[in-house]
Formats: structure tokens, C-alpha cells, sequence
């Protein structure tokens, strides 16, 4: 059957909202599809309706119970034949949805990715004659993404195994992830792909810069009170304080996180769907698949993670079309918590660089000199014609300034201190502050020692911030988070580019609220990237991480900066063993190129014994050759050098056979005699 009789007698709507017809043809014609569209734009019928037009059974990969659930209970509330896989099943729930794939009843079959992992799944597809494969949120295929799930991975296999056409839906997906996703789940060969807009009009987009964030969260969603809403944190600690916060102040609110048993969370998601004016205050582990179509406004009390994340989450407001509100809460911390967060990951430094990328992309929207919507659709690739007046911008357009000099001072004390420094030391050199650590390494004879002492260091973050912003500067992961200049910076430091910043930002700007932290602000880039490799570590040895080191350990390496493994040996908490064990790997984060260091030498790490070694191997070294370099060479071993470092012995006949004796024996008795330790 065609499709416009299909989708009036079934999903009793006389026409296709704008986009979706040509990607219903394409996928019932058994095409290979990517879809990027809107949230609310339709996706699911977009594979549900061609599932009725082709005979045989489509296999959809989705994400959530939840989301399959509420589907599958749509579908067959419409007559169509659909079904579950879910772990969230009875087994006579499962036994009757095994029985009709076996008698080639259905016409749809939804199940998590997480099946594809059992041995049994496959051949039990191919015996239900499965035509086709659908794959919804196919974003979480992109293994660095903000949604990624594993098993997301098998869904290629799954496509070359039962070669049929696959189609894959999205609603966020940059040109990056789109790449990723061709490569993962179409091995690279290109699909139909229909790129349906990001541009979601009725959403009124706002940030806020933290300013008392929990009266603010609190005033935003008390002036919406009886609507429907999502207040998205950070930490699980938080959406149950701010949850509480909320029914104190008479608002109806309840937390949700992955922290809660499964039964509590499911209860959390069937409340929201049924009672009108909830709030519900949850991490990123709530909303995907939730298929409430009237959620008037979404806040964050914290920075999301990437403008991928932000655009999925203030997606799931005003689904119906009408006018939804959003407010998004920053701060430095937000960003501190970000940085930390990418640079403790696992991931290669190039996706480190790409992720920091991200971030400044975010931070750029949150400290945006014109319309919101313009900078987030050109994020996207879209181009919008003009202000959409529909963001907290174009309400109250923010008062800028030419800042083309300051961004200049920035990029100049960044590229004098040799593009290894964090915010904090570019500051103080801007602003003439002679720390410790500005004298030690000479940068107050910089020609930028205290160019900047017009503006305060608060209004230097804020300019920092602006130019992180618009990509002029990123942190480097390889050099532990020290600012380096972009390629498009280096326009702006030759004067070929102005620079536009906010005065707002600056004028409100005052020393930040102080967050508790480990270790210096300087220090935390390379306290992470420890963190980082005791974690793989860790997991290599499946042990827990403090057995590698605590963090203690790790606070005192990041700020003492060993550069030897006789320095490393010094840190509290690296012993003999830990040393043997861990000091090269970790010297390598802290120190990257450092040379080796024979075990016979390592033995000694830290110990008087081991600066004699080095005398004793550097007159080895003299006088291999002999005093005047014409003999036959000769060398003393590692392990005999060791033994001497150690016992300081004042006769050596018995540690060198006679040629050795004859010729190093005086060399290594002055050095033995001078040695403070005899």
C-alpha cells in the first residue's frame, strides 16, 4: 500500500509535516538513509509508516524501555503489529513476542542495543525474515559523543550480517558525528541523507552567567508555576537538593538519576507523564525517549557538556509546537568541572582537542554578542537570514565593545610564555602580579609583564572566557591545559581582524565564588591527566584506583612537577615498589620525553646512593679509553655500579677484577671520598 492511504487510516493524519514524505519514499523503497531532523519533527513515522508499506519485519534499535514502550503501545493502539524485546519483560511477555516473530506476525520488533551482544540474537532475526533495520537517536553511535552506548557499535554488524537497508534518525548530529555515524553503521558507504534543519522557532533560547544559581533556578521556575518542566544538574547530589528546594517553596518536584533504582525511576517517568506541572530535576540519565509532548521550559542549573547536549535536551520542551522557554545557567566552575572532565578521559589527544572545541562552541553560544539562534544554527551548518527574536539577545541586546587590543595583550603574554600556561599565570603576567611562579620562570622581563593592569583580574577571565568563546584559544591536553592560539587567531594578533566582546560580562565581573579544589588552579590540568592514566592503569589491573596512588599522591606530583625519577621518588606516597611499578608512566605525563632508566639505577631512585651511581657511570664514561683515550676500551656493569653506589666500599679489589681496578679504581675512590654520605 502507498503511503498517504497508510498514514490517514493508521495515524489519522491527512498530511506529512514538512520533510518527512521524501524520507518515507526513500526508505520504502529500501534505500540506505540518514535523517538528521528536528525533535518533534516526526522521526518515528518516518520508519514506522515505509515498516507497513514493504511486507516482512522491521527491527527498529532504540535506546530506552521507556521510549519502546510508550511506541509499541501507540502502534498497537493503532492496529499495527509491534512488539518489545525489553530486559523490562516477563517471560510470558517474552515467550509471546518470540512466538509471533516465529509465525511472522509482526510487523515491527523494537529492542535495545544491548541484545545484539547475545550470541542467540542474530540467527534468531534472520529465521523471523527481518527486511529492514531502524535505527533511532543513531548519534549515540559516535563513540566520543555526548550519548554514547557500546553496543551501538554491533548495529553495523548487524546490517553487513542480514544485508538489508538500514535507516538512521537523529535529531543531533554535527558534521563530525554524521561522518562517524556513516563509517559505523554504513562502513562508509555513503547513504540517502536528508538534513531536515536544527531550527526549533517556539523555543525562546536564554543563558544566565550564575549569580545566586539556586534563587535563580528557583525564580525562573516559580514564575512558570503549573507548567511542566526539566531542570537538568550536574551531580545527583544536586537534583535532590534542588528538589527539595522545590517542594519547600510549594512547587511539585521530584529527582531523577541513574543513582536510583530502576522501579524509582520508571515511577519518576510515569509521573511525569500523567500529572500536569511536575518538575522534574535530573541528570543527562532522564529525558531521552520521554515522549511528553507539552513540557513548556527546560533550565539547566549547569553548563551541559557540548551545544550536541545542550540542543537534546532543551529539544524535549515544546514538542506540541507551542512556545517552550529555556535558561541556562554558567559559571566558572561549570567550565573548571568541563575542562577536568575531558581531560581525565581516556580518549587520544586529537579528540581531546576536538572536545575542548566543543566546549569553547558552548561557552561561545552562552557569551554570544548577537542572536542565540543565529550562532547555534551556524554551529550546525544552517544559516539563518535574520534575528529570530525569539532568544534573551534579541529581547535586551547586550552592550559590546571593540576588545581587538586586549584579545591582542592575550594572545601576545600566550605566545611569549611559550603556550603552556593556564588563564591563571597569563593573568597575573597581564596584570604585573609577581607570583612565585612568574619569577621562577623569568616572565616578569616579558614585554607583556603588566600591559594589562587596566582591567581588573575578574574582567581578564571575562575576556579570556569570550575569546575561549569564539575559538581564538584553546586549552592544549598534551601540555596539560596551557592556553595555545588557534589559526584563527592569528588575523587579530596582526590587527587584519577586530574583535567584538560583551561589556555586560565585564562589568558584572568580580572575583568568582571560591570552589573548592585539590590543587591549584594552574595544577589542575595535570592533576587530571594523572587522574587519567591511574585510571587506565587501575583498569588494566582491575584493581581500585587509590591502590595505584591516592590522590594525595597525585595532588603532590601535579605540584611539585618531577621532572627525574630520583624527583619522583621523593613525592609522598612512591615507594620503592610504586616507583618500579609506576614512576616512568607517570614521569612520562608529567615530563613526556624522559630517557629511561636502567634498573640498576632505578633501584636507587631518590637515594644519595643514586647521585653517586651517576659520578661513578660519568667516570666510567671518561675514562673508558683510559686517561688519555688511546687504550683498549673497558666499562664497569650497571649491577657492579650499583653495588659500589651502595656499600661505598674502601676497597674496591673486590668489586673489580684488576684491568677495572687499574683503571677506574682512583677515579672511583675520589669520587667514593667526596661522596657526603661517607
Amino acid at each position: 500500500m502507498s503511503a498517504a492511504p497508510l498514514l490517514r487510516q493508521v495515524f489519522g493524519f491527512d498530511s506529512f509535516r514538512p520533510g518527512q514524505e521524501e524520507i518515507v519514499n526513500a526508505v520504502a523503497s529500501g534505500r540506505d538513509v540518514l535523517a538528521i531532523m528536528p525533535t518533534g519533527g516526526g522521526k518515528s513515522l518516518c520508519y514506522q509508516l515505509p515498516a507497513l508499506m514493504r511486507d516482512g519485519l522491521t527491527v527498529v534499535i532504540s535506546p530506552l524501555i521507556a521510549l519502546m514502550r510508550d511506541q509499541v503501545r501507540a502502534l498497537t493502539e493503532a492496529g499495527v503489529a509491534a512488539a518489545a524485546l525489553t530486559s523490562g519483560n516477563s517471560d510470558e511477555e517474552n515467550s509471546e513476542v518470540l512466538r509471533a516473530m516465529a509465525a511472522r506476525e509482526l510487523r515491527l520488533l523494537y529492542m535495545a542495543p544491548e541484545r545484539l551482544a547475545s550470541g542467540a540474537t542474530v540467527p534468531m532475526l534472520r529465521r523471523a525474515g527481518v527486511q529492514a533495520i531502524a535505527v533511532d537517536e543513531a548519534h549515540c553511535v559516535s563513540q566520543w559523543g555526548h550519548d554514547f552506548r557500546p553496543d551501538y557499535l554491533r548495529v553495523g554488524e548487524l546490517r553487513r550480517v542480514l544485508s538489508v537497508p538500514l535507516a538512521a534518525f537523529t535529531a543531533t548530529a554535527d558534521a563530525e558525528t554524521r561522518d562517524e555515524i556513516v563509517q559505523r553503521l554504513f562502513d562508509g558507504a555513503q547513504p540517502q541523507t536528508f538534513l531536515r534543519g536544527f531550527d526549533r522557532p517556539n523555543i525562546h533560547l536564554a543563558f544566565q552567567p550564575k549569580d545566586g544559581p539556586r534563587r535563580q533556578i528557583l525564580d525562573f521556575a516559580a514564575a512558570r508555576r503549573g507548567q511542566s518542566g526539566i531542570i537538568y544538574c550536574g551531580t545527583r547530589a544536586k537534583t535532590e537538593t534542588l528538589a527539595a528546594a522545590l517542594n519547600q517553596s510549594g512547587l511539585a518536584a521530584t529527582a531523577y538519576h541513574g543513582g536510583m533504582e530502576a522501579d524509582a525511576r520508571r515511577e519518576v517517568e510515569a509521573r511525569f507523564q500523567r500529572e500536569d506541572g511536575l518538575i522534574v530535576v535530573a541528570t543527562v540519565a532522564f529525558g531521552m525517549g520521554i515522549d511528553k509532548p507539552d513540557i513548556r521550559w527546560v533550565a539547566h542549573a549547569d553548563l551541559p557538556k557540548s551545544i550536541e547536549a545542550y540542543y537534546q535536551e532543551i529539544g524535549r520542551g515544546g514538542r506540541d509546537g507551542a512556545p517552550a522557554e529555556t535558561l541556562t545557567l554558567y559559571g566558572p566552575d561549570d567550565i573548571r568541572l568541563r575542562r577536568g572532565q575531558i581531560d581525565e578521559s581516556l580518549a587520544p589527544p586529537e579528540r581531546k582537542a576536538a572536545d575542548h572545541a566543543r566546549l569553547n562552541a558552548l561557552l561561545g553560544l552562552a557569551e554570544a554578542t548577537g542572536c542565540r539562534r543565529i550562532a547555534l544554527l551556524r554551529y550546525f551548518g544552517e544559516k539563518a537570514v535574520a534575528p529570530c527574536g525569539n532568544c534573551d539577545i534579541c529581547d535586551d541586546p547586550p552592550e559590546c565593545f571593540d576588545a581587538t587590543e586586549a584579545a591582542q595583550k592575550v594572545l601576545s603574554a600566550i605566545l611569549r610564555t611559550g603556550q603552556t600556561y593556564g588563564s591563571g599565570h597569563i593573568i597575573d603576567v597581564l596584570t604585573g602580579t609577581m607570583t612565585e611562579r612568574v619569577q621562577a620562570r623569568g616572565h616578569d622581563h616579558l614585554p607583556t609583564f603588566g600591559v594589562g593592569r587596566d582591567l581588573s583580574k575578574p574582567q581578564w577571565q571575562a575576556v579570556i572566557r569570550q575569546m575561549l568563546g569564539l575559538d581564538l584559544i584553546r586549552p592544549d591536553s598534551e601540555r596539560h591545559g596551557g592556553l595555545a592560539i588557534t589559526l584563527a587567531a592569528h588575523p587579530v594578533l596582526r590587527g587584519e581582524e577586530r574583535i567584538t566582546l560583551r561589556r555586560d560580562t565585564m562589568a558584572r565581573a568580580r572575583p568568582a565564588v571560591v570552589v573548592r579544589s585539590q590543587v591549584d588552579p594552574e595544577d589542575e590540568p595535570l592533576f587530571s591527566a594523572l587522574k587519567a592514566k591511574r585510571r587506565a592503569l587501575a583498569e588494566a589491573a582491575r584493581v581500585p584506583a587509590y591502590v595505584i596512588f591516592p590522590d594525595r599522591t597525585l595532588q603532590e606530583m601535579a605540584r611539585l612537577r618531577p621532572g627525574t625519577l630520583d624527583e619522583m621518588a621523593r613525592v609522598n606516597g612512591v615507594g620503592a615498589k610504586k616507583l618500579e611499578s609506576y614512576g616512568e608512566e607517570f614521569l612520562q605525563v608529567i615530563a613526556k620525553d624522559v630517557p629511561p632508566m636502567h634498573p640498576a639505577r632505578r633501584a636507587l631512585a631518590g637515594r644519595p646512593s643514586g647521585q653517586l651511581f651517576d659520578r661513578l657511570a660519568q667516570a666510567q664514561v671518561r675514562l673508558m679509553r683510559g686517561v688519555d683515550g688511546t687504550e683498549k676500551p673497558l666499562s664497569v656493569g650497571n649491577s657492579a655500579l650499583r653495588r659500589i653506589a651502595e656499600d661505598r666500599p674502601r676497597d674496591l679489589s673486590r668489586y673489580l677484577d684488576p684491568a677495572r681496578l687499574d683503571r677506574f679504581g682512583a677515579a672511583f675512590a675520589a669520587e667514593i671520598a667526596g661522596d657526603p654520605e661517607c
